[in-house]
């Protein structure tokens, strides 16, 4: 073989190389830059100075209560990830905090806050010991996106507040939970609409477990979780500092039992994609959307497609984001669960496509940020 051959071969080969190191490889081992599967679960996305840095949570091989905290990795174009370590660190055990190793630290995100040039972290936080009993909300600053983050508080949101959507003749109902001897029953669910959960909670605040952080383009930035025992949405503003609530909240889809919220906008339009609450086993995806993030809003079919769409691709949506630099192109985050190996949890990137208008998921083996 000629030469000139051989080097036409080897750059061939180069080529192929580095298109497939650009690939995106849904559900495979995605090795970070010491070679170790990424361990950054229930994530969220931020780019900062040419740089996306993603947040999650920090698996053991053998639970999911948090012994370490919340890792940080950072990436130039969302296939090379960098580890920076544990941005935010729980602590010891008798330390009294409410981040104490062994309580549950889920779903973090990270924000940045142009007035105060902080970078603030939310999560959902269940006290250890406690089960989902807690069903709190968690705040910690950093001066710098990859940390360390500087715990602040935990509490259940909007407490003393009502929602703006809640009608004067709910609130004044006198029902509570004890007055009904089984759920799911008709009178039940009827109740649950009417505000049975809120008033229970009105004074303590509202339960907050699975949620994300949104922030819109006038800088005012939202809270969105799963409350009221994981039965109904609400989305609550929070303050200029970014660090707690202003007490204005709405509830949407009172009973629909919707977890796992992930939100972007597209065109003046909200877009949010959930999943059903079945614990650690998949689901159908739900698609709603809103001209305002305030609603009304309006549920869409699955908007996943292909093989495995019914259950979301096996996988359980957490967070959106915008890729930098292209115009339009949202990437949705999920994480394939596996309660008996936490660490070895697998992640499913896909674009967001359209469809008549409406965000859809297509299924893909592997996929490439260039050609989006």
């Amino acid at each position: 073989m000629s030469v000139k051959k051989v080097f036409s071969c080897c750059a061939c080969l180069l080529f192929i190389l580095s298109v497939k190191a650009q690939e995106i490889v849904p559900g495979e081992v995605w090795p970070d830059d010491k070679g170790i599967h990424v361990n950054a679960h229930g994530g969220g996305m931020l780019y900062v100075g040419g740089k996306y840095y993603w947040f999650g949570e920090y698996k053991s091989d053998t639970t999911s209560v948090a012994l370490d905290g919340v890792t940080c990795y950072s990436s130039p174009d969302l296939v090379h990830w960098k580890n920076e370590g544990i941005s935010l660190p729980v602590m010891p055990e008798n330390s009294y905090s409410d981040i104490e190793r062994g309580c549950i630290l889920e779903r973090p995100k990270v924000v940045f806050n142009k007035k105060t040039g902080k970078y603030v972290m939310w999560f959902h936080l269940e006290l250890k010991g406690k089960g989902y009993a807690a069903a709190r909300v968690g705040v910690a600053v950093s001066d710098k996106v990859t940390g360390p983050y500087r715990f602040v508080h935990s509490y259940r949101p909007c407490a003393g507040f009502w929602p703006e959507n809640m009608p004067d003749k709910h609130r004044n109902l006198s029902e509570t939970p004890d007055d009904f001897k089984e759920w799911w029953t008709p009178e039940w669910l009827a109740a649950v609409d009417n505000g049975l959960f809120v008033r229970r909670d009105r004074l303590g605040g509202q339960m907050s477990r699975d949620m994300t952080i949104f922030v819109d383009d006038d800088e005012r930035a939202y809270h969105i979780y799963a409350s009221e025992e994981n039965l109904t949405l609400q989305i609550a503003e929070l303050s200029a500092d970014y660090q707690s609530h202003t007490g204005r909240y709405i509830r949407i889809f009172p009973g629909g039992h919707n977890e796992a919220p992930a939100i972007f906008k597209k065109d003046g339009t909200y877009y949010l994609i959930t999943s059903g609450c079945t614990g650690w086993e998949p689901n159908a995806a739900r698609l709603f959307s809103a001209p305002s993030i305030w609603g009304p809003w309006k549920q869409h079919p699955n908007p996943c497609r292909g093989t495995g769409a019914e259950k979301t691709f096996h996988s359980q949506g957490t967070f959106i984001f915008p890729v930098e630099g292209k115009k339009d192109v949202f990437i949705f985050m999920a994480d394939r669960w596996r309660p008996k190996h936490p660490s070895d949890a697998r992640y499913i990137w896909l674009p967001i496509q359209f469809e008549n208008g409406l965000p859809v998921l297509k299924w893909m083996d592997k996929w490439n940020l260039k050609d989006l």
